[in-house]
């Protein structure tokens, strides 16, 4: 017999989230981990809301529609809270109940603005790393690290002289401008999307663009992040930024730290020796005398240590194509740097459960 193609609302509806959700769901087992970082961030969340007042979005719901946002590459966060209103996955991953309205995108947007200022990603990062069940997975004495560009929500067309002088665009919205014989560099433009973007090529062949520079510290035996950073793109900031992570990372006992040919310079590696590293960098020697001798490449931890360091470029692979971030959608050095690290954060989230059931 044929159905009848008729629809018919009914008054009251028992279906909750939990019970849409298949038991083998991935996002099972990472709002799990999710959750047990968030409750040891309870008592920082305490400190940046006031008792009194009206209440704001939860910041435990903030984090879990941002993680979203990167784990299923969601390009806005308009669209974000498109997703959330009728995808029943996202309520119930959020903490969203199915009659409750979601939140308007202004208002998101200004709430998630006070995780930024208490720099909630880096403290989310931090609280996962520290999961009893992962601890024992983590290596806490070899290292890698490397740096990629993320290229700026601002157009070659923005890059103006400091001093207002310069041809202004045509009229009209995306107007011609003509650049033919104007010299520019980051000494005399500055865009004026963002400010804090910077022209800059990795490789001598390739084109210069207006970008950010990420920075990333692997521990080496499971491929977690554990360390992100977010600087200007410039030559020397890589190492720089090295330098301040690996502060961070060394204590009592000797650490390596894998790099590749970018960090061979004689001062890079006399800082690393300095702060108690050694830097397992690969020898560049190229028209030049590498910094790295045999103090370094008679070990046989060396080698072993260049292999592993490959393994970070699927760490921005993974952050450039699945978090959305090979060109972000938000400016300023501080944002951009915000959303990095909790996109490397959703990384690790992927990571850590099929680490913990090869343990198991």
């Amino acid at each position: 017999m044929r159905g009848t193609d008729r629809e018919t609302g009914k008054l009251f509806s028992y279906a909750s989230p939990e019970s849409l959700v298949p038991p083998d769901h991935p996002l099972r087992a990472i709002r799990l981990l999710v959750n047990a970082a968030l409750d040891r961030l309870s008592p920082t969340f305490e400190v940046m809301y006031a008792e009194g007042g009206r209440p704001s979005i939860p910041p435990e719901r903030l984090l879990r529609a941002l993680l979203l946002q990167a784990l299923f590459t969601i390009r806005s966060e308009r669209q974000l809270m498109q997703q959330i209103t009728y995808n029943m996955l996202f309520r119930w991953f959020v903490g969203v109940a199915m009659d409750v309205p979601v939140w308007d995108i202004t208002v998101f947007t200004k709430n998630r603005d006070r995780l930024l200022e208490a720099d909630i990603a880096r403290s989310f990062l931090a609280a996962m790393l520290t999961d009893p069940q992962l601890t024992p997975l983590l290596s806490t004495e070899h290292f890698s690290v490397d740096g990629t560009l993320i290229e700026a929500w601002a157009s070659m067309k923005s890059f103006r002289p400091k001093d207002g002088s310069g041809e202004s665009p045509a009229s009209g919205r995306n107007g011609e401008r003509d650049f033919h014989g104007e010299k520019r560099s980051n000494e005399t433009h500055a865009s004026t999307t963002d400010p804090d973007a910077r022209l800059y090529k990795k490789s001598p062949g390739a084109s210069a663009t207006l970008c950010h520079m990420g920075h990333v510290v692997m521990e080496n035996r499971s491929g977690l992040v554990v360390a992100t950073a977010m600087t200007h793109a410039t030559g020397t900031a890589e190492r720089e930024a090295a330098v301040t992570m690996a502060k961070d990372l060394s204590g009592s006992h000797r650490i390596t730290l894998g790099a590749d040919k970018a960090y061979d310079a004689a001062g890079f590696v006399a800082e690393m020796r300095q702060l108690g590293v050694t830097p397992h960098v690969t020898q560049n020697t190229k028209g030049r005398r590498s910094a790295i001798d045999g103090r370094t490449t008679r070990h046989p931890g060396y080698p072993l240590s260049l292999r592993a360091r490959k393994r970070i470029e699927e760490v921005f692979g993974w952050i450039k194509t699945v978090g959305g971030l090979r060109k972000t959608r938000h400016c300023g050095t501080a944002l951009v740097g915000w959303m990095f690290t909790l996109t490397a954060a959703a990384y690790n989230l992927v990571r850590i459960p099929k680490l913990l059931a090869a343990a198991a």
